[in-house]
C-alpha cells in the first residue's frame, strides 16, 4: 500500500475515533474539540471532517427515499425503487471518498496549516477608479466587458459601477451572464477585491441558475438554484485569490473557501506561454488566437475543485486583456474570447 494511502487511512481512523469519543462525551469542551487533530495536520483533519459531513448529509435523503419506496404498491416498481436508491447511496459514498482523496492531495500541495488568510481592509483599495497596482492579467476597470463563446453557449462578463462591502473590504461587483439559445441560464454577481499589492481576491458570489420548462405559458427562465453562492464572513466562508500580482510557476493556491460548496483551486502552469513551446499546453488552443495575444508572456493555470474530483480546466490569460481561453483537456471543450473593450487587439480577434 502506498505510504500516502496508509497515512490517509490512519489519519481518518484516528480522527473518526477522536470525534466519536468527543461526541459521546457530553462533558467535552470546546478546547478539546479545537485540539483535534492532535498531530496538528489541520488541512488533513479538515478533509476528514468534510468526509464525515459528506457521508452524514446523504443519510436523511436516503431514509426519506426508503419511506417513499415503501409506499409503492406495485411489487416490481417497489423493488426497482429500492434498487435505484441503493445504487444512488453507493454513488454518493464513492463521491465522498473521492472528494476526501482529492482534498488530501491538495493538502500535499498546500501544507497542513489552517486556512485563515489575512483580510484587513487597510490592505485593499477602496476606489476602483484609482487602483494602487492594477493586476495586468485581471483588469478591473469599471465598465470593462468581455464576451466569450462556446458550443451552444455565450457568456458576457462586465465590471459594474457598483461595489459591495464584505467584512469591511470594498469589493467591485462583476456580473457574469451565461446564455443558451439567447436565454439567460445563469446570472452571477462576483464580489472581487483588489489588494494594494496587486493580488485579486475573491470574496464571494451570488449565483442564480435558471431553467425553462416545456409547456409553460409564457415559457420564461425560472430560478431553480442558488447553489455555489457564498460570502466571506458567513458560515465560515473565507476569501481566496483569483489571480496573483506576480504568478509563480508551480504555485498552488485556493480561489474559494466555502467548504462543501465552493472550493476552487488554481495551479500556475506557465508564466511565459507562447504557442509552440509546450505541446501539452497547446492542445485545443486556437493557434491564431494564441499568436495574436501571446508573444511569450501569457499565464496558464490549471483550475479544479475537490468537489468534482478529476474535472480540470486550463485557463489562459493575456496581459491587459485577462482570461481569453478556457479548455477542458479531457473533453476538448473550448470557451474562447469573442470580444472585449479593454484592448485594441479585441477588435481583430480571429
Amino acid at each position: 500500500m502506498p505510504l500516502t494511502t496508509s497515512r490517509n487511512l490512519l489519519t481518518l481512523l484516528f480522527t473518526c475515533v477522536s470525534l466519536a469519543v468527543l461526541a459521546l462525551d457530553d462533558g467535552a469542551t470546546s478546547a478539546q474539540i479545537d485540539d483535534w487533530p492532535r498531530n496538528r495536520r489541520y488541512c488533513t483533519g479538515t478533509a476528514t471532517a468534510m468526509f464525515e459531513s459528506c457521508r452524514s448529509q446523504g443519510e436523511p435523503d436516503y431514509w426519506k427515499a426508503v419511506a417513499v419506496c415503501s409506499n409503492v404498491d406495485d411489487d416490481e416498481e417497489r423493488e426497482d425503487c429500492f434498487a435505484d436508491i441503493a445504487e444512488e447511496r453507493r454513488e454518493a459514498s464513492r463521491l465522498c471518498h473521492a472528494q476526501m482523496e482529492a482534498r488530501h492531495a491538495l493538502c500535499d500541495a498546500l501544507g497542513e496549516d489552517r486556512y485563515d488568510p489575512d483580510f484587513e481592509p487597510s490592505q485593499f483599495d477602496n476606489d476602483f477608479n484609482r487602483l494602487t497596482l492594477p493586476n495586468r492579467y485581471y483588469p478591473l476597470a469599471i465598465g470593462s466587458r468581455w464576451m466569450f463563446v462556446a458550443p451552444n453557449e455565450a457568456t458576457t462578463v462586465e465590471v459594474l459601477n457598483k461595489t459591495k462591502l464584505v467584512e469591511g473590504v470594498t469589493c467591485i461587483v462583476v456580473n457574469d451572464k451565461v446564455s443558451v439559445g439567447g436565454r439567460i441560464v445563469e446570472d452571477t454577481n462576483d464580489w472581487i477585491a483588489q489588494s494594494r499589492e496587486g493580488d485579486v481576491y475573491y470574496c464571494g458570489e451570488e449565483v442564480q441558475d435558471r431553467e425553462t420548462f416545456a409547456g409553460d405559458v409564457p415559457e420564461e427562465p425560472e430560478l431553480v438554484s442558488i447553489d455555489g453562492s457564498f460570502k466571506t464572513g458567513r458560515d465560515g466562508d473565507k476569501p481566496g485569490i483569483l489571480f496573483r500580482s506576480a504568478p509563480v510557476r508551480g504555485e498552488v493556491y485556493r480561489q474559494e473557501f466555502s467548504l462543501g460548496n465552493a472550493e476552487d483551486v488554481a495551479e500556475v502552469l506557465s508564466t511565459t506561454y507562447a504557442f509552440g513551446r509546450d505541446p501539452e499546453l497547446d492542445r485545443f488552443v486556437p493557434k491564431a488566437l494564441a499568436d495574436l495575444l501571446c508573444p511569450g508572456d501569457c499565464v496558464v493555470t490549471k483550475e479544479y475543485t475537490p468537489l468534482e474530483p478529476g474535472v480540470v480546466e486550463r485557463k489562459y490569460y493575456a496581459p491587459r486583456i485577462g482570461k481569453f481561453l478556457e479548455i477542458n483537456p479531457e473533453t476538448g471543450n473550448v470557451v474562447r474570447l469573442a470580444g472585449c473593450n479593454v484592448d485594441s487587439r479585441c477588435d481583430v480577434l480571429p
